[in-house]
């Protein structure tokens, strides 16, 4: 039973990264795309990570996944924001696109 719930969460990130980074391509302004690609990682790599967490059982490995987990979540959110922050300030202007104007 752990087996397939593992399984399960795996084939789940698994689709979160890819039906995500199909989404991304519908976005034309490179901030929605960085925001998206973040929330991609970040939701695709947890819910991976939990299911080899339930594949492999609750021991010492569990908890050196779950630290890696840890420090993904502190650090992915961290990297979207200086790569952002650094588009800002070296003056990255966005296009104006006719076709979504009012």
């Amino acid at each position: 039973m752990r087996s397939v719930a593992g399984h399960i969460l795996i084939y789940l990130g698994i689709f979160f990264v890819m039906a995500g980074t199909l989404g991304l391509f519908r976005y034309r302004n490179f901030y929605a795309r960085i925001l998206l690609s973040s929330q991609i990682d970040t939701v695709g790599f947890l819910t991976l990570m939990a299911g080899v967490i339930i594949r492999s059982g609750f021991n010492f490995f569990s908890a050196k996944i779950l630290l890696i987990c840890l420090l993904g979540l502190i650090i992915s959110p961290l990297n979207t924001h200086v790569i952002a922050r650094s588009a800002y300030r070296s003056g990255y202007k966005l296009e104006k696109d006719d076709k979504n104007a009012p």
